[in-house]
């Protein structure tokens, strides 16, 4: 059977007609009645939908890689090892791209998993940023979806900024967070937001997270729904989302956020990825 995708550009309507009705649903989602948003006009200035083999690599161009256990477990106590084996990312010849979190020995580490960025070679201020995911699951598992402050090699982490559209702990596949850290606000003092429902699992299908950023406001979305604004006045410290960012797509396991893999964490655990696209405001 010929594989195709149905995407859609721009789903304002559908939030319109159904966003009401699915916030009734959610858990944890207390989202101002004032935090409408207002038609916006978007260009699409960079994509990757994931065409190509079995077993290829993510387009070179587009992305790096960070490898290795970081310091500290990437500043998080994570307990996996990254690589660019097509093992923990690479196509599955359908149209995604797939990153898979391994129980093995390797080079010193329990674990192997991956996690790729367009640090160097993409980042932009501002727009709509998204991806299409299905997550995976499990206690001691976790997918993020975010962007880093493409100047954090000169000014250093949480100064840069880091905007994370989405995170899930695999313990809890029913519940995804979107936060943002800097300085004053990071770590357990992110500014965060949590978005699910009893009666649906992001592990099970596909769903789009997003957000839309401005000079003076972060909106972020579920399936188009927005369930969450930050604006300056919501922070405990500087606003520092006013410069490029690059994006990140990772699977960890262990770490401060999630606690350990359990007996009851089978793998092993992939993040199965559709598309990502960023957009910017058109005039």
């Amino acid at each position: 059977m010929k594989h195709f995708k149905i995407k859609f550009r721009n789903s304002r309507l559908l939030y319109y007609l159904l966003g009401g009705a699915l916030l009734l649903s959610l858990n944890n989602c207390q989202l101002d009645e004032s935090q409408t948003i207002e038609q916006r006009n978007w260009q699409l200035v960079w994509s990757d939908e994931f065409e190509g083999a079995a077993g290829e690599s993510p387009d070179a161009a587009k992305w790096t890689y960070d490898i290795g256990t970081g310091a500290n477990g990437w500043g998080n106590q994570e307990l996996q090892y990254y690589t660019n084996r097509p093992e923990n990312v690479a196509l599955d010849g359908s149209g995604h791209l797939v990153i898979t979190a391994r129980k093995e020995a390797f080079a010193g580490a329990a674990f192997t998993s991956a996690r790729i960025k367009t640090q160097g070679l993409f980042a932009q201020a501002y727009g709509r940023f998204e991806a299409r995911i299905k997550t995976p699951y499990g206690p001691g598992i976790w997918p993020a979806f975010w962007l880093l402050g493409a100047n954090i090699d000169n000014v250093a982490w949480p100064l840069c900024g880091e905007i994370d559209i989405m995170e899930l702990r695999g313990q809890e596949p029913y519940l995804i967070n979107g936060s943002v850290h800097g300085p004053g606000y990071s770590g357990g003092n992110a500014i965060t937001q949590s978005y699910g429902s009893t009666n649906a699992r992001f592990d099970v299908d596909f769903h789009l997270f997003a957000i839309e950023w401005g000079e003076n406001y972060i909106d972020y979305f579920v399936d188009d729904v927005l369930y969450q604004r930050i604006t300056p006045g919501d922070l405990t410290g500087e606003w520092v989302f006013d410069h490029p960012f690059f994006i990140i797509l990772n699977v960890a396991v262990g770490g401060n956020y999630v606690g350990f893999p359990t007996s009851q964490t089978p793998f092993p655990q992939m993040m199965t990825l559709d598309y990502v696209r960023v957009y910017q405001q058109a005039n």
